[in-house]
């Protein structure tokens, strides 16, 4: 059976071009801290890696830190021992989004009674009055605030008002850290335009490799308390031998993501497909509810719930019939739980049990999108809603 795989957003299949550049790594044998020339070939693959990651969001690339994914960079991150240039600069309190990637709620390594939610309105966006009162009541004599925010929600797609988010950390004296996860190679990322102090990214979601990521400061000597001491790999942020080949392939996928920001095949190709679902989704579904559509989104995503479809049914009858596709974060999605994200929006819990997210990507085809429109109509034909108008629609 022919598959549709329109789940991007939980991982995107590697890139030909970044196999072959892995595969390229693998065959160089020196230990990257080794002084030798075969050290000095897997340190030159992981500088010039680390300079296409810089690229992609505007950073110097002495300041990007390799990890093993965006989770252990949004840990790391969020650091109440931070240092600015090279001094103890502490942070306080951390004020993140009720919309955050699991990864971010659990507030890294600030108590929990040092940790408080931003709210956000019922279209998914971060709520700036909220914040500033809470950014007005802290007390800077215990320390600077951090406030941590995602750039584009995971499930729903929204993209939140980032800069002015930078404006309100430049005002407060605040540390800002943005999850560029879903943004990077969606939207266009600059650190110093954005105001934010540090940055998390992915490898997989870029079409890169699983089990790399980065996190990337915004200067010289602004520096959280490193998770993994031992070794003076990545400027002693993060000791132990580096993963070279993906790294490579890392570097290799935030290149092609530079370029799709502004290629016919890259996001303006992922956002008709996005469009054309949609519409062929009202017309299939009129009651549908599409989370976050009335506020700006990357073209890639949709997280929509049809009243009387359970999402971990559809989910699975999608599958069987060839789409994957997902209930949201996928952190999150082995749970029988409705999503936070759409609860904080205000949706009811019968409601956000029923969300599907459907996420495009660099290989999504036209072919996939007719097959998922052709299941989904055979689903709602299945289920006891009301088919019969829902197919005179269609």
């Amino acid at each position: 059976m022919l598959r549709a795989y329109l789940d991007h957003n939980a991982t995107s299949p590697l890139r030909p071009g970044v196999r072959d550049v892995m595969l390229a790594a693998w065959e160089v044998s020196g230990n990257p801290s080794s002084v030798h020339m075969e050290g000095r070939a897997a340190r030159g693959l992981i500088e010039k890696a680390r300079l296409q990651v810089a690229d992609l969001v505007g950073a110097r690339a002495g300041d990007v830190i390799f990890t093993s994914g965006a989770s252990e960079a949004n840990m790391l991150a969020l650091s109440p021992e931070m240092k600015e240039a090279y001094a103890p600069s502490p942070a306080s309190h951390l004020y993140l989004s009720a919309i955050e990637h699991p990864s971010v709620r659990e507030g890294g390594r600030f108590a929990a009674q040092a940790v408080s939610e931003i709210p956000v309105n019922s279209d998914g966006i971060v709520d700036l009055a909220a914040l500033r009162t809470m950014l007005d009541a802290h007390d800077p004599a215990a320390g600077r605030a951090m406030i941590a925010v995602m750039a584009v929600n995971s499930e729903t797609g929204v993209i939140q008002p980032i800069n002015a988010i930078g404006q309100l950390a430049s005002e407060f004296n605040a540390y800002f850290h943005l999850d560029a996860v879903q943004a990077a190679g969606r939207i266009p990322l600059l650190m110093a335009e954005i105001g934010c102090s540090s940055l998390s990214l992915s490898a997989h979601k870029l079409g890169g490799p699983k089990g790399v990521g980065a996190l990337v400061m915004a200067a010289e000597g602004l520096e959280p308390q490193p998770l993994i001491t031992g070794g003076p790999q990545e400027n002693r942020l993060r000791a132990g031998t580096e993963n070279v080949a993906g790294i490579a392939g890392f570097g290799e996928a935030c290149f092609n993501a530079e370029n799709a920001l502004t290629s016919a095949e890259g996001i303006v190709k992922q956002k008709a497909l996005r469009d054309a679902f949609e519409a062929a989704l009202v017309a299939m579904a009129p009651e549908v509810i599409i989370f976050g559509q009335q506020s700006p989104r990357v073209g890639n995503s949709c997280q929509f719930a049809i009243p009387g479809l359970k999402g971990e049914t559809t989910l699975i009858q999608l599958d069987l019939g060839g789409v994957a596709v997902s209930s949201g974060s996928a952190c999150s999605s082995g749970k029988v739980t409705a999503s936070h994200v759409l609860t904080a929006m205000g949706y009811s819990v019968d409601v956000a049990s029923g969300a599907i997210r459907v996420s495009f990507g660099w290989n999504s085809e036209e072919a996939d999108l007719s097959r998922l429109i052709m299941q989904l109509r055979k689903i709602c034909e299945k289920n006891s809603i009301n088919t019969a108008r829902l197919v005179e629609n269609a």
